[in-house]
């Protein structure tokens, strides 16, 4: 039992944090590291312990799939669209700010879901702090192409995001997100 409180303790936030960046929701990702701090409990002892924790949190995505991805696109067009209901014609600079940042976050947002999986995956794992090998072990990758497949998403996310600005432009400033 103390293998297991030493994994929790250590990898938790690291592990919920992750998929609550995947999966844009807080209480399934919480749900889901419970579920990966059990399948650890069934498995002791680990090796590369933070590498298999975040190779079980990314399959346990992969089972949640299409199903959440629908509904976080859904829950995200709901809230552009509450917070166009409630524009108020006299606005201040701040509140301006706040709704442009909003807009730009769900730009990004939806950026980083038109990447593929593996690309969305590297990004976010790289930003959780693991290193090549750490996600070459939790993306079934050789650690040679990590550094390629991090490169190349970069990139893309870059071309893709630059596209829905242009394109929102292109339609005289509406939210295309």
């Amino acid at each position: 039992m103390d293998d297991i409180d030493r994994l929790f303790r250590e990898y938790h936030q690291p592990v919920v944090r992750y998929l609550a960046r995947r999966l844009g929701d807080r209480d399934l990702a919480d749900e889901l590291a419970q579920e990966t701090f059990l399948r650890a409990m069934r498995h002791l002892p680990l090796t590369n312990e933070r590498s298999w924790l975040f190779a079980v949190a990314t399959n346990l995505i992969r089972d949640e799939g299409r199903r959440a991805t629908r509904h976080r696109r859904h829950l995200d067009a709901l809230r552009a669209d509450e917070s166009q209901a409630h524009t108020i014609e006299h606005e201040s600079v701040s509140q301006e700010q706040q709704r442009e940042q909003l807009r730009e976050q769900a730009f990004a947002r939806s950026a980083i879901d038109a990447l593929g999986e593996k690309d969305r995956a590297a990004l976010l794992l790289r930003e959780e702090g693991l290193d090549y090998h750490e996600i070459a072990a939790t993306l079934g990758l050789s650690v040679g192409s990590v550094g390629t497949t991090l490169s190349r998403a970069r990139r893309r996310l870059v071309d893709i995001y630059e596209s829905l600005v242009r394109e929102r432009d292109a339609q005289g400033g509406a939210d295309v997100a």
